[in-house]
């Protein structure tokens, strides 16, 4: 682990590959394998299931639907959850109510006693399972490994993912063609039991803080807030959004293609998707390659189109034959997508709200899948399967323009570890965690010559306020003395507050360094502090004299 740490922090560039050596985390990603190829299964064997038990493409659709729909409802409160609470418990209990969802639609289907309903109703379930697990997973590799090893360990779950789905499809359609889903219903609830011994010895070490907890709706709304005011990752939002509606498509409506188009069985069916997984593996032995040669928006361009044009051939080539390989270059472009949009927004997240914004970019993610899937499914019962699918290409293609004003910035070499630098002010008023209103006054001394250049550079440090909690924050300008310029924002109590100063990174001090050069004076913008009193009085205060006071108060 301090060779991985020396290497790294001495700028060496790093192979993809590099994050194995950390043991933990490739004990965590061996778990996930195993648990990821008894997802794959599970997804081919209920699809085709689902396929046989009804024709109709809006049911089957609705399998994507059912599977990301209950990400979309609860991966916001599942983010907060997993923000306040242990994520190794939660991870635990998560796992293992899936398994137990697995196994009883793998006890239903062996009996013969499974619906169409109880296939969606049971995925479901498994759904929500997986909404409360996602969160907390998605930080797990941000805990385990350090932060320029980042970017590899989270290319290395993607691969796993995707070289779970080359191998979990063709193994699920040979079961399902010789057995019964059930048996693959069975296999993947026992495939959760590896990561749970994972996470049983995983000693995690939480978040050391003095503060009082959070309660849950302030940290639903400092998430939400974080999100609202970071450009980066509101841009991150609305690109992947674009992109899942359009790329639900091709993975909803595949099974369709095999089955009605071609009428081909289950074991073909497997085969395509193990092509998506194959060219994903392919396409991470090159993404070192790929990282160095391409920016980050370019590699979402390069993905987005390759994956749109793999779409119009899927609706309109009249052979199979010609898909095995257009589908293996969907799966090189669908892993430079994903893995470039899930490592742009955990590049920059600090620690305090990872969880809370992964759960709102799951929501979007899976969002776009559940309304896309349910989208193009309609679509294609009215207008028919080639209908679909060219219109799914096209909005791909159209959504590329959204780099224009929703460019990513390359965020490897940002500090996001707290700074430190703000103390807890003096509090002789015994102010308590919960009172406020908070109003803080920072008053900074301007040439009135700069005062233009230091308003435009102070709406970014506002910006970085109202992120880290304030509910309003400005400038106000003295007009006796122009010089005189005082920044304040105001925030709900005073507990909140003191969590913003450990909000605070490192890469928000050049943000704050640059608004104080425009200071002069001897000594350093003076700090204030001002919480809302909320005493009680049971006699009325003692009126003001009248004589005089209209004319003092005239004169003030």
């Amino acid at each position: 682990m301090n060779a991985v740490k020396r290497e790294t922090s001495a700028g060496s560039s790093t192979s993809i590959w590099e994050a194995f050596r950390v043991n933990m985390f490739r004990a965590v990603w061996t778990a996930a394998f195993i648990s990821n190829i008894g997802t794959w299964m599970q997804n081919t064997a209920g699809v085709w299931l689902l396929t046989t038990l009804s024709g109709s493409s809006v049911l089957v659709a609705l399998m994507q639907t059912a599977t990301s729909l209950p990400v979309f409802l609860l991966s916001i409160p599942a983010g907060v959850i997993a923000d306040l609470l242990d994520r190794r418990r939660l991870l635990l209990t998560t796992q293992i109510f899936m398994a137990t969802a697995a196994l009883i639609l793998a006890i239903t289907t062996l009996l013969g006693v499974s619906t169409s309903w109880s296939v969606l109703g049971l995925t479901f379930i498994l759904g929500i399972g997986a909404a409360f697990n996602a969160p907390a997973w998605q930080t797990v590799a941000s805990e385990i490994v350090p932060r320029p090893l980042l970017p590899a360990a989270l290319t290395l779950n993607g691969v796993s993912i995707n070289a779970a789905r080359a191998v979990g499809p063709a193994v699920g359609g040979l079961i399902i063609a010789y057995y019964s889903p059930g048996y693959v219903f069975l296999l993947n609830s026992l495939s959760f039991a590896g990561t749970c011994w994972v996470l049983y010895r995983w000693k995690r070490q939480p978040l050391q803080t003095d503060l009082p907890a959070e309660t849950f709706v302030s940290a639903l709304r400092a998430g939400i807030r974080y999100v609202q005011f970071s450009p980066s990752i509101y841009a991150i939002m609305i690109r992947a959004s674009a992109f899942t509606f359009g790329a639900s498509a091709l993975w909803a409506l595949l099974s369709l293609v095999i089955a009605q188009k071609f009428r081909l069985d289950s074991g073909t069916y497997g085969l395509m998707l193990s092509c998506l997984g194959a060219g994903a593996v392919s396409g991470a032995l090159f993404m070192d390659y790929i990282r160095r040669l391409l920016t980050t928006n370019r590699r979402i361009l390069v993905g987005i189109i390759g994956f749109a044009l793999s779409t119009l051939a899927l609706g309109v080539l009249p052979s199979v034959t010609f898909l095995y390989p257009i589908l293996f270059l969907a799966g090189i472009c669908w892993l430079l997508s994903l893995t470039s949009f899930n490592v742009a927004v955990q590049l920059n997240l600090p620690k305090w709200v990872q969880a809370r914004v992964l759960s709102i970019y799951l929501l979007v993610f899976q969002g776009g899948m559940a309304f896309g899937s349910l989208w193009w499914g309609s679509v294609a019962s009215r207008f028919g399967l080639e209908t679909a699918l060219i219109g799914a290409a096209g909005w791909l293609l159209l959504s590329t323009l959204l780099a224009i004003p929703f460019p990513l910035r390359q965020a490897e070499k940002l500090n996001l570890a707290p700074a430190g630098t703000w103390s807890n002010p003096e509090n002789h008023a015994n102010v308590d965690a919960d009172d406020g209103p908070v109003v803080v006054m920072i008053e900074y001394l301007v040439d009135p010559g700069r005062v233009p250049a230091f308003l435009k550079a102070i709406e970014k440090l506002k910006q970085v306020r109202l992120r880290d909690g304030a509910l309003r924050a400005g400038v106000f300008t003295d007009i006796a003395r122009p010089e005189r310029q005082v920044e304040f924002f105001t925030v709900t109590s005073w507990g909140e507050h003191l969590r913003q100063h450990q909000r605070f990174t490192l890469e928000d001090v050049a943000v704050e360094q640059t608004v104080r050069q425009f200071h002069f004076g001897p000594n350093p913008p003076a700090v204030t502090h001002f919480v809302a009193r909320t005493d009680k009085f049971t006699d009325m205060p003692v009126p003001l004299p009248t004589t005089g006071t209209a004319a003092t108060l005239e004169g003030q």
